[in-house]
Order: C-alpha cells, then sequence, then structure tokens
C-alpha cells in the first residue's frame, strides 16, 4: 500500500522539480547558433540604382 507522504517532500520535490525546469529552459534558450566571426558585408541589389530608375 501506498504511504502518505510528508507536505515539506512534497514541497521540496516539487521545487527541486521547478528548478529543473528553470535550468532546462535556461539552457535551451543559450543553445541558438553561435554568431559569425566576420559580419556578413551588406546586400547590394542585383542591378545599380541608375538602371532601376531608367
Amino acid at each position: 500500500m501506498l504511504e502518505r507522504t510528508r507536505t515539506t517532500e512534497r514541497y521540496a520535490r516539487g521545487f527541486a522539480a521547478a528548478v529543473a525546469a528553470v535550468a532546462a529552459l535556461v539552457l535551451a534558450a543559450n543553445a541558438g547558433p553561435a554568431r559569425a566571426s566576420h559580419p556578413e558585408p551588406d546586400h547590394q541589389p542585383t542591378a545599380p540604382a541608375e538602371a532601376a530608375v531608367r
């Protein structure tokens, strides 16, 4: 038969689960793609601006 758990034990388990969940979310948020070491050059339009005006 199952024993009743003490109230403090339930709160401790809940608190530990909350800490583990927050830690998992923080680690997942920091696991994004790495930044490039060299910034990409500005993208130039395919046609010169003078040709687009005509």
